[in-house]
């Protein structure tokens, strides 16, 4: 069981633009390689978790999100860095199209998106680190135990300002790139699943 890195898409990765309705407008932050790079130079699983509302409401498909996601792994590729997986979540309980118009367990701040990774990576949750731009993000990494990270990129200045009760990110950041140096600095000791007899 390993601790893995999960990341928010939109506003972390990647920046905001709405609704991502095409591939060809995806626009990395200019430390977005560098960032996720590291991760993988570290041995750090690099999961993507999203949120992606816009099925639900009828503004774009699943096909639209997997196109997407294939144009984001090739270039992180070209600059020798890979995302290991991505889960999305197409629901909303104000959806427009019946079959996403629902509460789920996926959408965050629920956890099944990250306990579906764990089980298909053999991952971690307890070691692992959320990061994202909104408060959903840090609320999924109190559902799993993980340590959250908010970013003031996308959304995540104005989330800063807005503080919700009972969700405590373990540290606030500029970026991701911020973040990443911030895990490698405290990754959890592999050690520690250990007991300790005295």
């Amino acid at each position: 069981m390993k601790p893995a890195v999960f990341l928010d898409r939109d506003g972390t990765l990647i920046e905001d633009v709405g609704y991502l309705r095409a591939a060809k407008d995806l626009k990395l932050f200019p430390w977005t390689v560098d960032a996720v790079r590291a991760l993988n130079q570290a041995g750090l699983p690099v999961v993507v978790i999203t949120n992606q509302s816009g099925i639900a409401r009828g503004l774009l498909t699943e096909d639209t999100v997997l196109d997407v996601h294939r144009h984001l792994s090739s270039l992180l590729t070209d600059g020798g860095a890979r995302v290991d997986a991505y889960y999305y979540c197409p629901h909303h309980p104000d959806g427009a199209v019946a079959a996403y118009t629902k509460r789920c367990d996926c959408r965050k701040p629920g956890r099944a998106m990250v306990d579906s990774a764990a089980a298909d990576l053999g991952l971690d949750p307890a070691r692992s680190f959320v990061v994202g731009d909104k408060w959903l993000d840090v609320g999924t990494a109190g559902a799993v135990g993980a340590r959250g990270i908010l970013v003031r990129t996308g959304y995540g200045a104005g989330e800063e300002q807005q503080p919700q009760p009972n969700v405590t990110a373990d540290i606030v950041v500029d970026n991701l790139i911020e973040a990443v140096g911030w895990i490698l600095r405290n990754l959890p000791n592999h050690q520690s699943s250990i007991p300790n007899h005295q």
